[in-house]
């Protein structure tokens, strides 16, 4: 990968749920990147801890690394689809409370407490990115089903579209993105059809990350897939 010429010649990088596949690979990435002059990776297991279960943690976590602070790049690259006891619903009758609670907790209220704690934290000229999922267009959606992380991503995309039309106002220079990685080797994929074509989570990231570096201030609150394409909400 290339080094990242919208960062600046010596850029601070935070990725946030760096254990995941994609995650690593945006971390492997960043850090063979020259220009990446550091690197803090966050988890459940990381010093400071962050987990999206825990509110008053991701206050604490962003607290702890604001002397650090300004970011010029934050990633986001916490989900998920499923678990040992949740599973993509096919209709409506699979539809559990519990899990839709977990669901909407990990991919939309947690990244809503990350945008209030750690947007604070970005450069004035970079950039924040939170991965989406195409399934959470509405205008897309033909298939129907796995109601929970669709309507989860549906909510993500409008906590990042209003939050960048407050950051505009701020910061006019930074950009805060919804991104669609597309199908990647994972443990999120695996057990799903469309994984046969996935593509490694290295290929995606170098991907992602080139798209973010393309990016300008116009495209803030904007909703992109790894290929540069805008989707529809």
């Amino acid at each position: 990968m290339s080094s990242l010429r919208s960062l600046g010649p010596a850029y601070r990088a935070l990725v946030i749920g760096s254990s995941g596949a994609l995650g690593q690979a945006f971390c492997a990435a960043l850090r063979a990147d020259e220009q990446c002059v550091l690197l803090r990776e966050l988890s459940r297991h990381s010093d400071p801890p962050l987990d999206l279960q825990d509110a008053p943690g991701i206050a604490e976590a962003a607290r702890r690394l604001a002397e650090e602070a300004p970011y010029q790049l934050i990633l986001v690259a916490s989900g998920v689809l499923h678990d040992a006891t949740i599973r993509p619903e096919k209709s409506l009758a699979a539809l559990d409370a519990e899990a839709l609670q977990t669901v909407f907790q990990i991919n939309a209220l947690g990244p809503a407490l990350l945008l209030k704690h750690f947007l604070p934290l970005l450069d004035p000229q970079g950039a924040m990115a939170l991965l989406s999922a195409r399934v959470g267009s509405i205008a897309d959606n033909r298939l129907g089903g796995w109601y929970a992380y669709r309507a989860s991503k549906v909510a993500l995309n409008m906590l990042v579209k209003t939050a960048a039309i407050e950051l505009a106002r701020r910061k006019p220079r930074a950009r805060l993105l919804s991104l669609h990685p597309g199908t990647v080797q994972s443990k999120l994929s695996q057990p799903f059809s469309g994984s046969a074509a996935a593509r490694p989570a290295a290929q995606a990231a170098a991907q992602l990350l080139a798209l973010i570096d393309r990016s300008e201030p116009a495209d803030s609150g904007g909703f992109f897939a790894y290929d540069g394409q805008r989707i529809p909400w």
